[in-house]
């Protein structure tokens, strides 16, 4: 019988205390792997390896089920954070209805700056009852009115109209921003859950050679039954990470596909690189920047400056309205003279009917507290929003900095002297797939942090309402190579 080692042989670097990278202590714990399934066959060589599980092999079940695992690399296009940002812009249907709505407001400050149509009017009168067709004998009269809105009244309707015009473009922003931070948020998503499978990916072999070994050396008689069920507690849970893994990238496409205005199947990968920034901007400047730049905000603030010119407009309602007409009218046959003209004029009287103008501004001018004391809650609100943000914003990136500078180093140096424990035979097999998880968790833990930063700060621009670059510098923790 033959085995054969997945990996070659790896050559120490030079120096004892210098630490290893991730890749080289998985070579040298791998190949170390291969030398224990060896070791155990050659010692319990009437143990031939079967296709067929077995039945009464209790790693068997763990070893299916992250056997039968793999990501399809290069399946699916790959797209940029750049790229999502575009399409989404550009194709996605909330945007489309708030650009809608832009236009219909837009299109409707021409009509409410217009006059009313003007009137005509034809009259006939004192016409024969015995000859109604002999309108020759009647006074026949042709009138032309137009109706003129009090001084000030229009432009106030189009200043108001205006106000509708721009609600709507800071709604249509606020979508846009919306959408952009959704579009990160899932973006990064995906990215982590793929990151998490290929790292998952690329140590299942390994996995594979210390089932075969853990079960070779069960057959031998070799492993204690709490180390077995040591090893299938692990694997299990390696297998479990999977599956959530799995779920969680399809979620992630699945919404990223929703926002970019397409099938929710549509196969796509993202590609890119976490980035943690050295310094974030302090509070108060994210504060001022968010009351100058979040379009809920100015939206507010515009319906703010709409209210008080409705008041002003409740106000003109003491200003009375005025309707001119003119005409011209045929007398009966043989009056002299039988063509005339004639010229009317009339006004309202609004002094008359003053409980409800005093109502009407009354009612304007509850609206105007209530608008500012909206746009005054929704300010404090976003105080609180940007302070929560800024929080977790900074706590991710301690995280992610500790992970970076101390828990990745740490747990390779642990693998590392695992690894020469075991070829001394100074530690278990197990021992050594312990310390082999710890890396796999750390790592893996390392970049949900690096992708929880990223979400944070996209929380954060949604806060501000801008990316807050301006006011800190930016650097990337560059991610390890993933094979391709």
């Amino acid at each position: 019988m033959t085995w054969v080692c997945a990996y070659p042989a790896c050559v120490y670097p030079a120096g004892q205390g210098q630490l290893f990278r991730f890749e080289e202590v998985m070579k040298i714990s791998a190949f170390a792997l291969c030398l224990a399934a060896l070791g155990a066959a050659t010692a319990a060589g009437y143990a031939q390896p079967s296709d067929k599980p077995d039945k009464n092999d209790p790693l068997a079940s763990a070893a299916a089920l992250i056997a039968d695992h793999s990501t399809k690399n290069g399946a699916a296009p790959m797209l940029t954070l750049e790229d999502a940002e575009r399409i989404a812009m550009a194709q996605n249907p909330e945007i489309h209805v708030a650009a809608r709505r832009v236009v219909m407001a837009e299109a409707h400050v021409p009509a409410v700056g217009a006059l009313d149509d003007p009137q005509f009017m034809y009259r006939a009168w004192q016409v024969p009852l015995t000859k109604p067709w002999d309108y020759n004998a009647a006074q026949n009269m042709f009138m032309y009115s137009q109706a003129l809105p009090g001084a000030g009244k229009r432009g106030l309707q189009s200043s108001i109209a205006q106000s509708d015009v721009q609600q709507a473009k800071d709604d249509l922003e606020d979508a846009r921003l919306r959408v952009r931070v959704e579009v990160r948020k899932a973006f990064y998503d995906l990215l982590l859950a793929q990151d998490e499978l290929q790292i998952h990916d690329e140590h299942v072999d390994i996995a594979k050679q210390a089932i075969e070994a853990a079960r070779i050396r069960y057959t031998a008689g070799k492993v204690p039954q709490q180390d077995l069920l040591k090893a299938q507690l692990a694997l299990t849970q390696l297998a479990e990470h999977l599956i959530r893994f799995d779920r969680d990238a399809a979620v992630a496409r699945a919404r990223l596909n929703t926002l970019l205005g397409r099938e929710a199947a549509t196969p796509v990968e993202a590609h890119g690189d976490y980035e943690v920034k050295q310094t974030l901007p302090e509070e108060q400047s994210l504060v001022q920047m968010a009351f100058q730049s979040r379009p809920d905000l100015l939206a507010a603030q515009a319906a703010a400056e709409k209210s008080h010119k409705e008041q002003a407009l409740a106000k003109k309602a003491y200003t009375p309205d005025f309707t001119v007409s003119g005409g011209y009218m045929l007398m009966p046959a043989g009056t002299s003279p039988r063509n005339d003209y004639m010229f009317e004029g009339s006004m309202t009287l609004p002094w008359l009917d003053h409980r409800r103008h005093d109502g009407e501004i009354a009612e304007a001018a509850a609206k105007v507290t209530e608008q500012e004391a909206e746009l005054e809650a929704m300010r404090n609100e976003a105080r609180g929003q940007i302070g929560e943000a800024l929080a977790e914003a900074r706590a991710a990136q301690r995280l992610a900095a500790v992970y970076q500078d101390s828990l990745r180093p740490q747990s390779e140096a642990t693998l590392h002297a695992a690894v020469i424990a075991y070829e001394n035979n100074q530690t278990e097999l197990l021992d050594l797939l312990d310390s082999q998880m710890t890396v796999i968790d750390v790592d893996l833990g390392w970049r949900q942090a690096m992708g929880d930063f990223s979400s944070r700060m996209a929380e954060l621009e949604m806060a501000v309402g801008a990316l807050p670059t301006g006011a800190q510098i930016g650097a990337q923790i560059a991610a390890p190579e993933v094979k391709q």
